[in-house]
């Protein structure tokens, strides 16, 4: 037993003042309330201090205007803290609390030297946060005794500086919220008259999905006193990895043609901004190298992994294993890497798309976040770090917790392409050389369902499995081959489980029931109606995808020429995955040039030459067996 289960609320309200840093409570002085080893909801959303505050960025001026960059943050707390009451901070920070600009996308359709022809697209909507508290955070936990703090990135709506789409600037913003939190940075109201936060008991957690999910990983990696956690969802934790691959070019899935300096103008909302930030913009531009895809300074600025060694804050990860956006090598490499440093950490990976673990298992995601801020910013034993690390949706709504991610037990198995078009545990060394032919018209999908032979692609698969096999980690891919007669540098791999099976289709459908989470105010009730993951009958899924640039295939940041005709060795990644091949079904390896909904699509007739018995599939296995 617990020893603060049995204590009086004044007493438990102590014990929380002294774990956060507070004034203890008086007779007169408000207290949060715990219950059950939980804050409980005793403070009014209705009749919360909304509050605005500019906070000087110390040592940036990214818009080069002689004056340090200032974030605007608004912020929503209990009254009671203007009667003394401390609380910690619920902070998300994003490019996206004003409406996004009309943007070109790049051309992708390139000529043999990877020049772009003439083409453009436009920019679609990204996941952009709907609006200043219209979420769930403010409903919920400000009751409970929490503060909300919403920070606009710089460069968009009132903040000054420049967007610059994952860079050191960027970072500096929300961390300068941080340290305003903390009496170590200059805050201001409208008026320009200084602000303290002396309601603040200085800790806050970050939490948000996409760029909001990003930006607390970055400043995470800073190191700032007073990131007690982080909650990033759907998150990048290397720029790179979201608009390049293994030294290609690739897309965010359903933004072909997107980059870094496209997104910074999408984001680009400040007052004045072309005027300030278009030279920024277009250093963007010049930087990012969208003909060779190579790794730079550029990106290595926007690689979060460079200090993960600074990273004091406990880490939430949420990820969709079917998110092509923000694609799942970003929470898996972050994931690793956290882990080898032992950072206390969490994940759930669900089934879903690019989105919100509110919208698809909404009781237990509050249960659980809740948790994980009473722990991590009160200091109350809740009970959540001693639940199983990882909850996994292996199907929709199959969800399991396991004591880690990757599955404890997983090993690499591999598997070797072979003549007839098979794959097997053995290896084939005497398979005959196949070729096919890169062309820029059909998906990855017509491929894939493609019968019989097809001069487009090469496609090997396994029997039926005679028992259900789950893959749980990065499978990665060897290929000899040799290129000739045409521009391409790409191989793209797919991982394929062919077998008909009702499968998630990306989207959300309603179950006609509500559920209230929090206390409603005029324009938000507090409610929502609760959804699960829609579904389709198919005959096949494309489980993951992975890109190569040949020219990279020793190094991510140099090109290096491949003589035609010439016959290398390539290894490269899928993106990370948790996925069960049922029984009966066949798994399968398709082997491209060009991913026409990903890589650039270079003039067609490049003939890619594969020596099937000197390449292999190499999956991280945890149950069944293969044939």
């Amino acid at each position: 037993m617990h020893p603060w289960r049995a204590l009086s609320v004044p007493l438990a309200a102590l014990l929380v003042a002294t774990l956060t840093g507070t004034t203890p409570a008086t007779a007169d002085t408000p207290a949060v309330k715990i219950e059950n080893n939980a804050t409980q909801p005793v403070f009014s959303r209705a009749d919360a201090i909304l509050q605005t505050v500019f906070v000087e960025v110390a040592g940036t001026d990214s818009d080069n205007d002689g004056a340090a960059d200032r974030v605007a943050v608004d912020i929503l707390r209990p009254k009671e803290t203007d009667q003394g009451l401390k609380v910690p901070v619920i902070m998300e920070a994003s490019p996206y609390y004003a409406p996004g600009n009309d943007v070109a996308n790049h051309p992708v359709d390139v000529d043999e030297n990877g020049v772009p022809l003439p083409a453009m697209t436009a920019l679609s909507a990204k996941l952009d946060a709907a609006g200043p508290f219209d979420s769930y955070y403010d409903n919920y936990f400000l009751p409970r005794g929490y503060a909300i703090a919403l920070v606009e990135n710089l460069g968009s709506a009132r903040a000054t500086g420049c967007p610059t789409s994952g860079g050191p600037n960027e970072t500096a913003g929300p961390k300068a919220a941080i340290d305003w939190l903390n009496g170590r940075a200059k805050g201001f109201d409208a008026t320009g008259n200084p602000v303290e936060a002396t309601w603040s008991t200085g800790k806050v957690g970050m939490i948000g999905v996409s760029y909001n999910g990003t930006l607390p990983n970055a400043v995470a990696a800073t190191g700032v006193e007073g990131l007690e956690t982080i909650v990033p969802i759907a998150a990048i934790s290397s720029w790179y990895d979201y608009y390049r691959a293994n030294g290609g070019v690739v897309a965010p899935g359903g933004f072909q043609g997107e980059d870094l300096d496209v997104l910074a103008k999408y984001v680009l909302t400040r007052q004045n901004g072309q005027e300030a930030c278009g030279g920024v913009v277009d250093a963007l531009t010049a930087g990012q190298d969208r003909i060779t895809g190579d790794y730079s300074r550029l990106w290595d600025e926007r690689n979060y992994l460079n200090d993960v060694r600074k990273v004091k804050a406990s880490v939430f990860v949420v990820h969709g294993l079917n998110d092509w956006n923000v694609k799942t090598k970003q929470f898996a490499q972050w994931w690793y890497a956290l882990s080898k440093r032992h950072v206390p950490r969490k994940i759930w990976l669900h089934q879903g798309t690019h989105m919100s673990p509110f919208n698809l298992r909404t009781a237990e995601w509050l249960r659980q976040l809740h948790g994980w801020f009473d722990h991590w910013l009160y200091g109350i034993d809740s009970g959540i770090m001693r639940e199983p690390q990882a909850d996994v949706e292996i199907g929709p709504g199959q969800w399991a917790r396991h004591a880690s991610w990757p599955l404890p037990g997983s090993a690499t198995v591999p598997l070797y392409p072979g003549s007839g078009s098979s794959l097997g545990l053995v290896p084939r060394p005497r398979s005959a050389p196949e070729t096919f032919v890169d062309q820029k018209v059909r998906t990855a999908e017509q491929l894939v369902e493609a019968t019989g032979a097809d001069p487009n692609r090469l496609a090997y698969t396994t029997g039926a499995l005679p028992a259900d096999v789950r893959i749980s980690g990065t499978p990665t891919v060897s290929v000899r081959a040799s290129f000739k007669d045409g521009a391409s540098p790409y191989l793209t791999a797919l991982l394929v489980d062919y077998g008909t099976d009702v499968r998630p289709n990306g989207t959300l459908v309603s179950t006609g029931q509500s559920y209230c989470y929090g206390q409603g105010v005029p324009g938000d009730t507090g409610c929502t109606t609760l959804r699960t993951l829609g579904t389709a009958t198919t005959p096949y899924k494309i489980v993951t995808r992975g890109w190569l640039d040949v020219r990279n295939r020793h190094r991510e940041d140099r090109s290096e020429p491949v003589r035609p005709g010439k016959e290398y060795s390539f290894t490269w990644d899928f993106q990370p995955t948790d996925y069960l091949f049922k029984k009966g079904h066949r798994l399968g390896l398709v082997i491209i040039s060009t991913d026409y909904d990903y890589t650039l699509r270079y003039p067609p007739g490049t003939k890619v030459t594969v020596s099937p018995g000197k390449s292999a599939l190499r999956l991280p296995v945890v149950l069944g067996r293969l044939p």
